[in-house]
C-alpha cells in the first residue's frame, strides 16, 4: 500500500510538472493582439463596400449586393509570423484570410492580391486551403486532405493557425494540419479579413462572417513553429491546380534540358548554361551576344500563346525572351531573330539609352520597336521578376509583374512602319511568322530563369 501511495504521489507530481511546463510555454509565447475586442483600430478597408463593425468582442463583416470582394486590412505589413484567430461564417458565404497581401497601383489598379487562407463552408470543404487571390488561383486545395475537410465546424467557431516563415506556409484548422506550401512569390504584406463579393445573389445579401481572438507572433517565429504531418507542395517549376485546369504546360521541368536546344545547334549547348537549384542560368562571358553557349530555343514551335517566365538579373545585365523565332535566319554571329521582350538593368546597361525608337531597349520593351510603360514595376537587382507575353490573333501584350506595359498588332501598318525604322528592317516579314520558337537569350551576362510556362491558344478568329 505504501509503495502504491508513493508511486501515485510521484505520478501526480509528474503530471503537475508537465502541466506547469505546458502552461509556462503558452504564457511565454510572445503573442500580440491584432484586434482589441472593442474597435477597428489598426485596420482599414480595401476593395468593395461590404461593412465591418465590432459586436460582442468580434469583428463582424456583412456582405453587400453588387460590390466586389472587400477586405479589412491591417495597417502594418508582416513578413514572417505565426497567426491565430477564430471565425464563424454563414453557410452561404465564402470568405478568407489574406496574408502577405498587397494593393499596388501598378497591379490591376490597386486590387488586393496575395495568399488567401480559404474559408469555405460549402460541400467542397476546402477551408484552410491556400488560394492566391487575383493572381494564380488555387495553390493548395484540400482534395487530398479529407481529415482537414472534416475538421471544419458548420455554424460554429473554427480556429486557424497560420505560419508564414520564409518560403514556407503551413495551416491548421481546429488543430488538424491542413496545408503545407513552399512558395516564395511574396515575402511580406498585410493581413486581410475578406467578405466575398456576392454579385446579385439576394439570398446572400446581409450574410455575415465573424472573427475574434486575432493574435500574432513576429519575434523568434521559428522557435514557436509547429511540426506538421502533411507533405509539402512545391510551386517552383510546377503547375498549380488552376494552371493544369486551364491548359498550361511546363516549358522547362526545372532539372533537365529536355525540350530545349541551342538556337544554332541540334542539341543543348555544352557550355555557357547551368542548371542548379531549379534555376536555368546563362553564365557571364563578358557581355557579348551569343558568344559563349549561345541562345537556347524550344524544340516545339508555337503560334498563339500565353507565356510566363520568372527572371532574375545581375547588375548591368542584358538578356531577353524572344518569340516567333525563326532559327533559319541569321546563321552567322549574333542572336537568333525574333520579337523580343527585353531584359535589362536599365540603370547600369548602356542599351537603355539606345535604340531606333526612344526607350525601346529598356526592360519589358519590345526590343528596338516599342518602349514599355515608364511606370512599370521592376523588382530590385537580384530579385525575381515575372514576364508575361500574350499573343492572340496578332494582338500582342507585354506584362511585367502583373502590369500590362505595352501592346501592339503584329502585321499592322503601324507595326510594319516601326520595323522599317529599326535594326530589323533588313529581315523580310520580320516577326510575322504564324509559328516560331520561344528563345532565352545569351547576351554574355549572368541571368537566371525559372517557372517557364506556356498556354497554347487555339487560333480562333471569331
Amino acid at each position: 500500500m505504501k509503495q502504491l501511495k508513493i508511486t501515485g504521489f510521484f505520478s501526480l507530481i509528474a503530471v503537475l510538472l508537465l502541466t506547469s511546463c505546458n502552461e509556462s510555454k503558452k504564457t511565454s509565447e510572445p503573442w500580440v493582439d491584432l484586434f482589441d475586442g472593442k474597435t477597428l483600430n489598426g485596420w482599414h478597408t480595401k476593395g468593395g463596400q461590404a461593412t465591418y463593425e465590432v459586436k460582442d468582442n468580434a469583428i463582424v463583416g456583412t456582405s453587400t449586393l453588387n460590390t466586389p470582394n472587400t477586405f479589412l486590412c491591417s495597417d502594418k505589413m508582416y513578413g514572417d509570423f505565426i497567426l491565430e484567430l477564430e471565425y464563424k461564417v454563414d453557410p452561404k458565404l465564402n470568405s478568407g484570410i489574406q496574408i502577405r497581401s498587397n494593393s499596388l497601383p501598378s497591379y490591376l489598379n490597386g486590387r488586393v492580391h496575395g495568399y488567401q487562407i480559404e474559408i469555405d463552408p460549402s460541400e467542397r470543404a476546402w477551408s484552410c486551403g491556400i488560394y492566391d487571390e487575383a493572381r494564380r488561383g488555387w495553390l493548395y486545395p484540400l482534395t487530398e486532405n479529407p481529415a482537414a475537410q472534416k475538421a471544419f465546424k458548420q455554424n460554429d467557431w473554427n480556429k486557424y493557425r497560420i505560419e508564414a516563415i520564409g518560403d514556407t506556409l503551413k495551416t491548421w484548422i481546429n488543430d488538424v494540419p491542413a496545408a503545407y506550401l513552399i512558395d516564395d512569390k511574396t515575402a511580406s504584406g498585410f493581413i486581410g479579413l475578406q467578405v466575398h463579393g456576392i454579385g446579385k445573389d439576394t439570398e446572400k445579401n446581409g450574410t455575415q462572417v465573424m472573427w475574434k481572438n486575432v493574435k500574432i507572433i513576429t519575434t523568434e517565429v521559428e522557435k514557436y513553429s509547429t511540426p506538421t504531418t502533411i507533405t509539402p507542395k512545391y510551386t517552383k517549376n510546377s503547375l498549380t491546380a488552376d494552371e493544369e485546369k486551364n491548359g498550361w504546360q511546363l516549358l522547362w521541368d526545372g532539372k533537365t534540358t529536355n525540350g530545349w536546344r541551342g538556337a544554332k545547334l541540334e542539341t543543348f549547348p555544352e557550355k555557357g548554361w547551368k542548371i542548379e537549384n531549379g534555376e536555368l542560368t546563362v553564365l557571364s562571358s563578358g557581355g557579348e551576344e551569343s558568344n559563349a553557349g549561345g541562345d537556347i530555343v524550344t524544340e516545339v514551335l508555337y503560334g498563339d500563346f500565353e507565356l510566363k517566365v520568372d527572371f532574375k538579373i545581375t547588375e548591368g545585365a542584358n538578356s531577353g525572351i524572344k518569340y516567333y523565332v525563326d532559327t533559319e535566319l541569321n546563321k552567322g554571329t549574333g542572336s537568333a531573330i525574333g520579337l523580343e521582350f527585353q531584359i535589362l538593368d536599365d540603370a547600369k546597361h548602356p542599351d537603355a539609352k539606345l535604340g531606333n525608337h526612344e526607350g525601346s531597349r529598356t526592360i519589358a520593351s519590345l526590343y528596338d520597336l516599342i518602349k514599355a510603360d515608364p511606370n512599370k514595376p521592376v523588382n530590385p537587382i537580384g530579385s525575381w521578376n515575372t514576364a508575361r507575353i500574350v499573343s492572340k490573333n496578332n494582338h500582342v501584350e507585354h506584362w511585367l509583374n502583373g502590369m500590362k506595359v505595352l501592346e501592339y498588332e503584329r502585321k499592322s501598318d503601324a507595326y510594319r512602319q516601326l520595323v522599317k525604322e529599326s535594326k530589323y528592317a533588313k529581315w523580310p516579314n520580320f516577326g510575322e511568322a504564324e509559328k516560331g520558337h520561344i528563345l532565352l537569350q545569351d547576351h554574355g551576362d549572368l541571368v537566371s530563369f525559372r517557372n517557364i510556362k506556356i498556354r497554347p491558344i487555339n487560333n480562333d478568329k471569331n
